[in-house]
């Protein structure tokens, strides 16, 4: 099963080679984008600066343009150009569109059709993973907005069907196996909303989540670490697993069994990856 080195994925255009260390030196991973990023008449030149300015293959995904468009061809003739070979299919609708290129593919889905048919991308073979985005998803259904701007209570709050794909992604990703990114947090200036999404995002199980500026890189590693606190609980639950066999035991006055644990060494295995 694929995961990134990291739990922050930068989004930098492509067609912006002087930009492709800095997100690196930022992010753990960074996303050239050949698609929304890069107005169409640049296009042809970003493919050219992928190409032409390698950086860490290991530490890259390379956004391509949708499966019916004339760019995306020439998106995969520019990747097989290169070292990289992880690629972030945009706006996915079908499993056929995923395996037809044989790439290791995160799977984008943000539109109503791709939603809907989550389940069967996944299960594509070449599918390593699944992203979901909020406001292609919104304009797909003829919408204006992902969220709600007047909730007093959860400002910038996601609205019902957003929620739903969102959790649907995430199920999905669990069922199947491969790797969960949450969409980005738009908002740039609303550091405290995407720390909640984060946290939120973190109790689901989520592996990472993308971002579009690189002061959200911080907040979203910050938000994947576990406190000390809870590492200390974590390990704890552990030790105590470990002298009672696996079964049943109390810690502090918490029933610990089978599902605790399990989510005890989930835990854990953020410390190293964070």
């Amino acid at each position: 099963m694929w995961t990134p080195t990291g739990p922050a994925l930068l989004f930098c255009p492509a067609d912006r080679p002087e930009r492709y260390s800095k997100a690196l030196d930022r992010a753990d991973m960074v996303i050239l984008d050949l698609e929304d990023a890069v107005a169409p008449v640049n296009k042809a030149a970003a493919r050219e600066a992928l190409i032409g300015n390698p950086v860490a293959a290991d530490r890259v995904i390379v956004r391509i343009n949708p499966a019916d468009t004339a760019e995306h061809a020439h998106d995969l003739d520019a990747v097989q150009s290169t070292s990289y070979r992880l690629v972030m299919q945009a706006k996915v609708e079908s499993a056929a569109q995923v395996t037809a290129h044989g790439l290791p593919t995160i799977a984008l889905i943000e539109t109503p059709l791709g939603a809907l048919r989550v389940e069967e991308i996944a299960a594509a073979p070449n599918c390593v993973g699944l992203m979901w985005g909020a406001e292609d998803l919104a304009a797909g259904m003829g919408g204006t907005s992902s969220r709600f701007e007047d909730d007093e209570a959860h400002p910038g709050r996601y609205r019902d069907i957003a929620r739903y794909v969102r959790a649907r992604v995430r199920l999905t990703a669990a069922a199947l196996g491969v790797a969960a990114i949450d969409s980005v947090h738009i908002d740039i200036a609303d550091v405290d909303g995407l720390r909640a999404e984060v946290r939120d995002a973190v109790a689901q199980g989520y592996t990472a989540t993308a971002c579009i500026h690189p002061s959200q890189a911080a907040p979203i590693r910050e938000g994947y670490a576990p406190s000390a606190e809870r590492v200390e609980w974590a390990r704890a639950v552990m030790a105590g697993a470990l002298e009672h066999d696996g079964g049943v035991f109390a810690l502090d006055g918490e029933m610990i069994d089978g599902p605790v644990i399990a989510q005890a060494r989930a835990v854990l295995s953020r410390v190293t990856s964070a």
